[in-house]
């Protein structure tokens, strides 16, 4: 499939809770140990993998993969959504951006990752 969806993530005020509540309801293996307590969500090769954290939630988000993000936010634009995060390089981790559809919607956008 071109684009496919390759992300999720659950953000609400406060990211232990959440990482809690998803880890025990669905038995998800949540790893926050990093500097930005930032839960990772490793699926064991089933689904795709995500995050749950703490921020400015709450919110749920699922990011699709492009090669071309400017190009994607252009054409986003375009059809009448709105860019709500440029093109944003992660420290260690991946680039992404963000915009909202017409109704409101956001909708994450990523580069493949390199392995």
């Amino acid at each position: 499939m071109a684009n496919p969806v390759t992300w999720f993530e659950i953000i609400g005020k406060d990211g232990g809770k959440l990482q809690k509540f998803y880890g025990d309801l669905f038995g998800w293996k949540i790893d926050a140990n990093n500097p930005m307590n930032y839960g990772m969500v490793d699926n064991g090769g089933s689904g795709i993998n995500g995050g749950v954290a703490g921020g400015d939630g709450p919110r749920l988000t699922v990011y699709v993969e492009t090669s071309d993000l400017e190009g994607t936010l252009k054409n986003a634009e375009a059809a009448g959504g709105k860019t709500v995060m440029p093109v944003t390089d992660v420290p260690g981790g991946p680039t992404l951006a963000m915009f909202a559809d017409p109704e409101g919607n956001i909708v994450g956008i990523m580069k493949p990752m390199q392995m």
